[in-house]
């Protein structure tokens, strides 16, 4: 088993999600709730995950319960605290943040590396009520981690660059595909991302040019593909930069660049249609649709898996 002990405040899905992949990869966890029912549902969770890896044919079978065996649960802030590495994974409220780290912190180990799980909160913002800002660094995790191996590595302005780098080795022990930010900015690198293309397919759908299921199987079928060879920027340079510059001369003035559009999904969540929670979004989620879309998840893991044993051999 190796060395460090992992610790993770949050026992929801990221929570887990996060425990049961650094305990897949041989390192002791333990995992902080003040909600004991919640508690008594991580090893539940963790097996479901295990399971969907199994079905997958990505881990075997005979090793679940040694994997289940490294992941401890605790309601107490004292016992997590023993680990060299804690990562916060608990609901996105500020104030609530603030006081878990008011908390957490004086039970520290002195050489313990504190991590946020954050994907909005800028690292400065979160630190400001530590003592050592030097320690704290974002590790942002991806829903759910054992499809999506991304991690976004960010550290604050006074993060110990040895803090950084170890937060990112470890990321990539636990067989992660972490990145460093070179500096901190709202909703780092991957959001940004996402949320540029879900305002210009938002933007589709509303012009009436095309229907919620055209947008995605364009997406599914060109760019979803060709991004997990190459990501944008290298695409421009294969495809030429003379001639994206010019196209992007006339294209990107009738791109979407508002927030209107973000009232089609005002319209759905006022109604109650969340997506899947509700069964209906921009989809009817019927049996069907979740069959399709697990038979895609499983291909994912499959293919992350394979990636990840190339990447550390």
């Amino acid at each position: 088993m190796n060395q460090i002990t992992i610790g993770v405040v949050g026992s929801g899905l990221m929570g887990v999600g996060i425990a049961t992949q650094a305990a897949l990869h041989g390192y002791a966890t333990i995992v902080h709730d003040i909600d004991a029912a919640r508690l008594v549902s991580v090893h539940a969770k963790a097996a479901a995950i295990l399971d969907e890896l199994i079905d997958a044919n990505v881990f075997h079978a005979d090793d679940k319960a040694s994997v289940l065996g490294r992941i401890e649960t605790t309601d107490r802030l004292e016992r997590v605290a023993t680990a060299g590495f804690i990562v916060e994974a608990i609901p996105e409220v500020l104030e609530l943040k603030n006081r878990t780290y008011k908390a957490l912190e004086p039970l520290l180990r002195d050489d313990a590396i504190f991590a946020s799980n954050t994907s909005g909160f800028p690292p400065d913002l979160l630190a400001q009520v530590l003592r050592n800002k030097s320690r704290f660094v974002i590790a942002h995790f991806w829903n759910p981690p054992h499809t999506i191996p991304l991690v976004e590595v960010v550290p604050g302005t006074e993060t110990d660059p040895e803090v950084t780098r170890r937060t990112a080795d470890l990321m990539t022990a636990i067989g992660m595909e972490p990145v460093v930010l070179t500096k901190a900015i709202p909703g780092f690198v991957g959001n940004r991302l996402q949320f540029a293309v879900l305002r210009e397919a938002l933007a589709i759908v509303r012009s009436g040019a095309a229907t919620p299921e055209v947008v995605d199987a364009v997406m599914k079928a060109s760019l979803g593909r060709r991004y997990g060879m190459v990501g944008p920027l290298e695409s421009a340079d294969l495809g030429g930069l003379d001639t994206l510059l010019d196209i992007g001369l006339h294209l990107m003035p009738e791109l979407a660049k508002d927030e209107d559009v973000l009232q089609l999904m005002r319209e759905r969540v006022e109604k109650g249609h969340v997506g899947v929670r509700s069964g209906q979004g921009f989809y009817d989620w019927s049996d069907a649709h979740h069959a399709r879309v697990k038979a895609g998840r499983k291909r994912l893991i499959h293919h992350t898996a394979k990636k990840t044993r190339k990447t550390h051999e």
